[in-house]
């Protein structure tokens, strides 16, 4: 069976990236041993995501995929986008993050955000990027328990629930991360004739 690699530790995402790919075996970065934090210093989705899985391949030599995403406000200027990880500052806190958004959000009128993921796969040395993009607006407050990052009080497009609330197999046909890896994917399956 194949192998790649997704350049993460992130078991949310590892979780609902493994539960859309069954003919190839998904190790982690602690799987093959990958301790080194990989600093994300752009201010692109695609540059990041690049940086992560080039350094990833360098060291492994198997093929690597990595993804950086965010969500973006219009209300906001496009923020948090790139920096949706961090967007309360360091130590790296979710709960932090989430909180700052709705203060943000307190007295916009404009409510409406969007996702956006972009994949760098390297596969047999060659490079290449998926994207994917989901819209829908944001609640006045968390609601849910399910998914991870800003699910509690994103509600997409279509729906009057959060993806916090929303099932896995839901998310995972609506969110950003789900249409990148469907193209990803499709591709790969192109590759090994699977």
């Amino acid at each position: 069976m194949e192998e790649l690699v997704i350049a993460s530790n992130n078991k949310g995402k590892i979780r609902e990236i493994k539960a859309m790919i069954n003919n190839l075996s998904l190790l982690s970065l602690n799987d093959i041993g990958f301790t080194d934090e990989i600093a994300e210093p752009y201010d692109t989705f695609n540059e990041n995501a690049a940086v992560k899985a080039e350094t990833v391949h360098k060291y492994s030599g198997k093929n690597v995929f990595a993804d950086d995403s965010g969500i973006c406000v219009p209300a906001l200027g496009g923020k948090p986008g790139v920096h949706s990880a961090y967007y309360a500052g360091l130590p790296r806190d979710n709960e932090r993050n989430l909180e700052k958004l709705i203060e943000d959000m307190r007295d916009k009128e404009d409510r409406s955000a969007y996702y956006k993921a972009i994949i760098c796969l390297v596969w047999n040395g060659q490079t290449y990027y998926f994207e994917g993009e989901c819209h829908g607006t944001l609640a006045t407050q968390k609601t849910g328990t399910g998914g991870f990052g800003y699910d509690p009080i994103f509600i997409p497009e279509g729906y009057s629930h959060t993806f916090g609330e929303l099932s896995q197999e839901v998310k995972n046909k609506l969110s950003h991360r789900g249409v990148a890896v469907r193209k990803m994917v499709e591709f790969i399956k192109q590759q090994i004739g699977a």
